[in-house]
């Protein structure tokens, strides 16, 4: 009876754990995007609702001491739960800063934990701008497996750094090349996988993955898909689909498959070993490419429907398209299953269109949502919205239901609704019903003329960072009914400052940002419950 009264108690202890494991890792928002597949969705959490976002509040924002460099601060915040520290268990943000180091601050209340200075022991060969900064680039990648945080320093070193500690468990181990312009992290079965654009640092564009199952044999691969061009430069970075393929849109350059050249491009890949498994080019791939229009300003999300898996992307020229993830653009590469053009009738190639990536979502009736940040005015070719929330000439967000065509039995994209006015939206987060967007307030303008940046005529020049720093405006929040688009929140003012390609989280019923200046903001309930 004493044994079984034991076995009794070992159970319910060990049940007592399970239970705190899965709350713990509930409250986790671990990668750019939340998940591998970048869907934006919290869909762990439950204490933020369309019923009481209205009762937002800004809880606190933390200063780090990092130096801006040229457009680049602070990478989107991860976040971890149930960390153990030096002073008690905690619930971490961590940030890593464009002048080479990684911060965890404690959720509660943004004091510093640790802070890591990567030891880099290179120069670079040119003064940075915003093309190429110099600093470091990509949102950092959490792995609970191993209670681990992967972050990449301007030396294109990877680290793993304890959650609690910051102490190097992994590394430094060389990944991409040094000051090369790589994007956000992603984690897939004992890989880490990263992708690099612009020809930063003389880096090649294409797909890098690190197997850092062993931490004394870190074998790359890597896929180059262009020589030059813009690469895949979507702030998500890959994107890994639970068919356990890794997908990339690609920018402006040459479209040649037969020397390997994937220009304005859908490309997907395997894993770990990154072998071209199939593309998608869409027919006028060379006009997009010659009014500089890059498909790669946006990452794609991937997402299944019924019996599909499917790719959603859209980049500057705001043409979204569909894809099934298993068969990209058919036999000829060229068929999507279906295309909607939304915005940026002018073909500008900056300020307009889709830039950062899109997002989905399934409600609790097993419908699944797509969410297109869009930058300047709808196209007056635009599909007619059943609820509107107002004029739009600055940005807004668009949201559509995918559903089957009653013809082709094929999914496609079904108007929904569109937002209030937008300053240039972020890529959209959701959690429980609720959308959560940030307006940027950043000034987009790239040349003094906004002319196209290749083959610049005599009279047009880039713009330098300190014109691209005039301008701004300060960034919002704004929390978003998921089923209208009605605005059930806004930040206002505070926060004072703009926001270049980031990105947002949400963790056990809060929401972290971060601005030019180097601040991490923390929003929640006025008065937060606990599940």
């Amino acid at each position: 009876m004493k044994a079984a009264s034991k076995a009794v108690a070992f159970m319910t202890l060990l049940f007592a754990f399970s239970l705190a494991a899965r709350r713990r890792y509930a409250a986790d928002w671990p990668t750019y995007g939340h998940d591998p597949q970048r869907s934006g969705w919290a869909f762990e959490e439950s204490l933020l609702t369309p019923e009481n976002v209205s009762q937002l509040e800004l809880k606190w924002k933390a200063q780090v001491k990092n130096e801006p460099k040229s457009l680049t601060a602070l990478t989107a915040p991860v976040v971890a739960s149930g960390v153990v520290t030096a002073s008690g268990i905690k619930t971490l943000v961590y940030v890593a800063g464009s002048g080479d180091r990684i911060y965890a601050l404690d959720a509660a209340n943004g004091n510093q934990v640790w802070k890591v200075d990567f030891d880099s022991h290179v120069v670079p060969k040119d003064e940075g701008m915003w093309l190429c900064p110099n600093g470091v680039n990509a949102t950092p990648v959490i792995d609970r497996s191993t209670n681990s945080i992967y972050a990449v320093a301007v030396d294109g070193k990877v680290y793993g750094l304890d959650l609690g500690t910051g102490q190097i468990r992994f590394g430094p181990a060389q990944f991409v090349p040094a000051f090369s312009k790589n994007w956000s992290l992603n984690l897939f079965d004992g890989f880490i996988y990263t992708a690099i654009s612009q020809g930063c640092g003389g880096a090649q564009s294409g797909f890098y993955a690190m197997d850092i199952r062993d931490p004394h044999r870190p074998m790359v691969r890597d896929l180059y898909i262009s020589s030059g061009g813009g690469g895949i430069w979507g702030r998500g970075g890959p994107v890994i689909g639970a068919n356990g393929k890794v997908y990339a849109s690609t920018g402006d350059g040459d479209f040649q498959p037969w020397t390997g050249e994937f220009a304005n491009s859908v490309l997907a890949a395997s894993v770990p070993d990154l072998k071209l498994l199939d593309y998608y080019t869409p027919t006028n791939w060379k006009e997009v490419s010659r009014y500089d229009l890059d498909m790669g300003s946006g990452s794609p999300v991937w997402f299944g429907y019924e019996n599909y898996n499917l790719v959603a992307v859209a980049g500057k020229e705001a043409v979204v398209y569909l894809l099934d993830a298993d068969a990209l653009g058919d036999k000829d590469h060229q068929t999507p299953l279906f295309t909607v053009h939304l915005a940026n009738d002018e073909r500008a190639f900056e300020g307009k269109g889709v830039w950062g990536g899109l997002s989905a979502w399934r409600d609790l009736d097993e419908q699944t949502w797509v969410y297109v940040p869009i930058w300047g005015p709808a196209s007056k070719d635009a599909p007619s919205f059943p609820q509107t929330n107002g004029a739009t000439p600055h940005g807004s967000v668009m949201a559509f239901k995918v559903v089957r065509d009653p013809t082709s039995k094929k999914p496609f994209l079904q108007p929904a609704w569109i937002s209030g006015d937008f300053n240039l939206p972020e890529p959209v987060v959701i959690a429980n019903g609720v959308i959560f967007a940030l307006s940027t307030g950043e000034n987009p303008m790239q040349t003094t003329q906004g002319e196209v940046i290749v083959n610049l005529p005599p009279h047009v020049t880039l713009l330098t960072d300190a014109q691209r720093r005039l301008q701004t405006k300060n960034a919002v929040l704004y929390a978003l009914d998921g089923k209208t688009g009605k605005t059930l929140y806004q930040s206002g003012d505070s926060i004072p400052d703009w926001v270049h390609f980031s990105g947002l989280a949400v963790a056990d019923g809060r929401l972290y940002a971060v601005d030019h200046e180097s601040r991490v903001y923390c929003f929640g309930l006025k008065e937060e419950k606990k599940q």
